[in-house]
């Protein structure tokens, strides 16, 4: 059974950087900004779009990403973040 994204979240369009240029980010963005097209209410304007990149197509909502909150999400996909990035 799929996990339905959380209303409200909007963890996974904050927290990871995304390296593909994108509709109004066109070098990208960094990890920990918030996505240009991340509506107001916490819902990906490019989602179904062509134009979306991959990788956040790629990025499916999960028990363990999700975890019971936000806050757990945004933590989760942080130390995803530090651990898949290269470092100085």
């Amino acid at each position: 059974m799929a996990l339905e994204c959380r209303p409200g979240c909007g963890a996974c369009c904050i927290a990871p950087s995304i390296s593909s240029p994108m509709p109004k980010m066109p070098h990208g963005k960094p990890a920990d900004e918030r996505c240009a097209h991340l509506s107001p209410a916490m819902k990906c304007e490019l989602f179904g779009h062509p134009r979306r990149p991959a990788v956040c197509g790629g990025l499916q909502p999960s028990r363990e990403m999700c975890g019971d909150s936000r806050e757990q999400a945004i933590a989760w996909l942080g130390r995803l973040e530090r651990l898949t990035s290269p470092g100085p």
